[in-house]
């Protein structure tokens, strides 16, 4: 099972959904970096449940601990080591799950590839893995902030209520209702159709859009592991994700080149090379050009529903599922966050192995 993800700023997770805790190992983490526990602690609070009447009813303080590579309140470039303990577990809500595999889920899958699968709320293949993530993004976030770099996703999109991606907003609005998308009016529409959906015993699914700026020139790998395909294997691996796309991605589809290529000018305020405009969402040939790097990630609907599905047991015998327990009738929501600390651990991945690249030239 692959549990690391990074090559230089690394993370390595452990723990499932109803087992003690779920934490990880940081490796890679830059020496001497001040560490906001208040500012890591609210990105937790940002996709833990409970946190509004669309989201599961699980309760759940999601306090992190940190074991190691932190001393005086700074980061001391030895891995840090963090759990986060599960304190509301209901594992007879699954019991009747035992012995059937629930739609879309990993459940056969796992089972398939194991001979054994935790259906205590999905085990390891649950989303309460991304608590390791989101604090391993908030790390990352604090090293990207020293370098001028900043990192705001929104959800833009559930089901068919949609935010204008060229409608502009200020990001304190994203935080300012439970679905976190900067428009309130757009914002109700999206509650509105979450809690119809929950009241029909039913799921939504929806897209988070993602802007990070001041990124510098020039990150990314070739030819394996462009920025874009970084980004995408990040997002990709995200529980429920089901599309990435960059810049003007799959609506550009039916446009010429002539209307989609980015001119090349020189800004009359300084000089520079800069584009009129960025379909290209920051990335070209691989690489980020300085321009806003934008992105979208497009999140299936929750598998877990309380309508009755057809299913089999795993002795084969077909039969109906009415699942119970605690479930998101809209992942999007709780997501936000998640493919914050993803993209952020994905730039500073690859500014580290860019810098390591320079030095070695030296």
């Amino acid at each position: 099972m692959s549990n690391t993800f990074g090559k230089l700023f690394r993370l390595t997770s452990f723990g499932e959904s109803h087992g003690v805790a779920v934490g990880g190992v940081i490796d890679g983490c830059p020496a001497g970096i001040s560490v906001d526990t208040e500012f890591i602690q609210n990105e937790l609070n940002r996709r833990r449940p409970g946190q509004s009447v669309i989201t599961t009813s699980r309760k759940e303080s999601d306090k992190v601990e940190f074991l190691s590579g932190v001393f005086q309140g700074k980061t001391t470039g030895q891995p840090i080591g963090f759990l986060v303990r599960n304190e509301q577990q209901r594992s007879a809500d699954y019991e009747h799950l035992k012995e059937v595999y629930r739609p879309s889920h990993a459940d056969f899958t796992y089972q398939m590839k194991y001979g054994i699968r935790d259906y205590r709320g999905g085990g390891r293949s649950s989303a309460r893995e991304t608590i390791a993530r989101v604090v391993a993004g908030a790390f990352a976030k604090l090293v990207l902030k020293q370098m001028g770099v900043k990192i705001v996703a929104y959800t833009s999109q559930i089901g068919d209520v949609r935010l204008s991606e060229k409608q502009a907003f200020a990001e304190h609005d994203i935080e300012s209702n439970m679905v976190r998308c900067p428009d309130a009016s757009v914002a109700e529409k999206m509650i509105r159709l979450i809690e119809q959906v929950r009241s029909e015993g039913d799921s939504i699914g929806g897209i988070v859009s993602c802007v990070i700026r001041n990124v510098p020139m020039g990150i990314g790998e070739p030819v394996f592991d462009k920025l874009s395909a970084r980004l995408a294997y990040a997002m990709l691996s995200i529980n429920a994700a089901k599309g990435f796309d960059y810049g003007i991605g799959f609506s550009g589809v039916a446009n010429k080149g002539s209307e989609q290529n980015d001119a090349f000018v020189i800004n009359e305020d300084d000089c520079n090379i800069t584009t009129l405009t960025n379909n290209s969402g920051g990335i070209q040939g691989g690489l980020s050009n300085g321009a806003d790097i934008r992105f979208r990630v497009l999140f299936k609907p929750t598998a877990t529903i309380s309508k009755k599905q057809s299913t089999v047991t795993i002795t084969g015998e077909n039969v109906e599922l009415e699942a119970r327990g605690r479930h998101d009738p809209c992942v999007v929501p709780r997501a936000v966050p998640i493919v914050e600390a993803m993209a952020a651990m994905t730039v500073l991945d690859l500014i580290l192995i860019a810098q390591k690249d320079s030095l070695n030239e030296r």
